[in-house]
């Protein structure tokens, strides 16, 4: 609750009952305002001409309203006070430490049952929510007794946002094809790697859904890539930094077209904090560095990848008939053992805003 504010010369101190203390601007706070004239509640859009605010406009009255619940605030340019939520208030405070992460790093031995959820489960409004909390957390999912078609894939990826078009198509299906230049479509091994270096805008989230399995080996390995960024930063922390701070170039040459996209290996926020990881190695494309920093930059990458290729990182399935993988693209690095035999796969992408939108919806996050 709100316990006391100070009206201030340009600003409003406001006290909370947990301690927490902010100043918060009259400028900002104008412009956040929620009646009918500056905001649409219909569409969620801010109505106000924030150019026409004066930057110098006063508070002339402040009250704490509803035992603390809230505050009502008359401006200077205004007939109405305004209403400011405690929970609006205490949202925005500057350096506000966040809870606990619920994501967990993991090594392979750490992944258990928890990641697996029945099909039927997984569209129920509980089962759903558990899927998105999966998701969120290990960066993974297997969802079991799939129909094994493209309905499946579809109906999942409706639940949470939509089918994102790409150059392979939207819901597609694919085996082992020597015609097809991608090496995914070959039976050797693939080593854990991201997709679409190569976008700007990389894919959230992929769906593989096994539809049929007639062979020996073709183990999908998942690895966690914020474990990896992790336990590079402890260890070596100037290669951390060339890792997020390099620009890799990721390149697709094929099928009539020419995509091109640079990122480092882990993608920072504003705050350093860890985002995106980012790794292909069969899709690197030609780049030049200064030759010292080339050489450090060598030196990184070849840590990176020999931890995500250290079996202890790696969990390894098989997937079975009617078995669908979902996993964070940003996250999770993905691969898979060489086989003999049929291993047909049906799938799709999603957008990461799309994720991000579902996970915000149902309060994960």
């Amino acid at each position: 609750m709100i316990k006391s504010i100070k009206i201030l010369p340009n600003k409003l101190q406001v006290l909370f009952n947990n301690k927490k203390k902010d100043n918060f601007l009259n400028i900002w706070l104008r412009d956040h305002a929620k009646d009918e004239l500056n905001w649409d509640s219909r569409s969620h859009q801010r109505k106000t001409f924030t150019a026409n605010i004066n930057p110098n406009l006063r508070i002339k009255k402040a009250v704490i309203k509803d035992n603390g619940k809230s505050i009502d605030i008359l401006w200077s340019d205004l007939k109405k006070p305004i209403n400011y939520s405690k929970e609006f208030l205490e949202k925005n405070i500057i350096n506000l430490k966040k809870s606990k992460s619920s994501v967990n790093l993991w090594k392979a031995k750490e992944i258990n049952k928890k990641v697996y959820i029945d099909f039927n489960d997984a569209v129920s409004k509980n089962g759903f929510k558990k899927l998105l909390k999966n998701i969120h957390s290990y960066g993974f999912s297997v969802i079991t007794n799939c129909q094994k078609n493209l309905g499946s894939v579809e109906k999942i990826t409706k639940k949470i946002g939509y089918v994102r078009q790409s150059i392979f198509g939207g819901l597609w299906s694919f085996e082992s094809n020597k015609d097809m230049a991608d090496s995914a479509y070959t039976q050797d091994e693939l080593r854990p790697h991201t997709d679409s270096t190569y976008s700007y805008d990389a894919p959230g989230l992929q769906l593989l859904l096994c539809s049929k399995y007639i062979a020996e080996g073709g183990e999908s390995i998942l690895v966690d890539g914020f474990k990896i960024a992790d336990e590079i930063k402890k260890k070596n922390k100037e290669l951390f930094k060339i890792l997020s701070s390099v620009e890799v170039k990721g390149q697709y040459f094929g099928d009539g077209v020419l995509l091109e996209a640079e990122r480092p290996v882990l993608k920072l926020n504003s705050k350093n904090e860890l985002i995106q990881v980012s790794f292909n190695n069969y899709d690197r494309a030609p780049f030049r560095l200064e030759n010292k920093l080339t050489l450090k930059f060598y030196e990184s990458i070849r840590k990176f990848d020999k931890l995500v290729n250290d079996k202890k990182y790696q969990w390894r399935h098989i997937l079975k008939p009617g078995e669908l993988l979902i996993f964070n693209n940003w996250r999770i690095l993905h691969g898979r053992g060489s086989f003999t035999g049929t291993r047909k796969m049906l799938g799709c992408y999603i957008n990461k805003e799309d994720f991000d939108s579902s996970c915000k919806i149902h309060n994960i996050y």
